[in-house]
């Protein structure tokens, strides 16, 4: 969440500031440290697809990226953060309420008694509601 944040802060500066050949060898080590930083938090799967997204800085000249080579990499990796953090609570969210039908078919259930398998929570084994109990 950290590197985040600041990977944000870093694209709004080089957004609004000219930068001069230091300081976009300076973006450029940063930037590869932040991704090096966070593919040893990932998971290999997704460290994979951030070293697949994430395309080399330099030029085969060694020459420091342009402002706007430099603007681009960041937005994407900005980009890409923001969409795996939506992702993660995409299914934070799902569990929720997964545990929250699952307390409430608890509640349904009277102590000590489960649902059979193949039954709807009101015991009825083709699923559709039964109105009343027949004597």
């Amino acid at each position: 969440m950290r590197i985040g944040t600041m990977i944000r802060h870093l694209l709004e500066e080089v957004r609004s500031a000219p930068l001069d050949a230091d300081a976009r060898e300076r973006l450029v080590t940063i930037h590869r440290a932040s991704v090096h930083e966070l593919e040893s938090a990932l998971s290999p799967e997704l460290a994979e697809e951030l070293r697949r997204l994430s395309l080399p800085l330099a030029d085969d000249d060694g020459e420091a990226p342009t402002d706007a080579e430099l603007r681009i990499a960041q937005a994407q990796l900005v980009g890409w953060l923001e969409g795996l953090f939506h992702g993660i609570q995409t299914a934070i969210a799902a569990q929720q309420l997964q545990a929250a039908q699952a307390a409430a078919l608890a509640h349904q259930l009277p102590p000590g008694a489960a649902a059979a398998a193949g039954q709807a929570p009101d015991g009825a084994p083709d699923g559709r509601p039964h109105p009343g109990q027949y004597l």
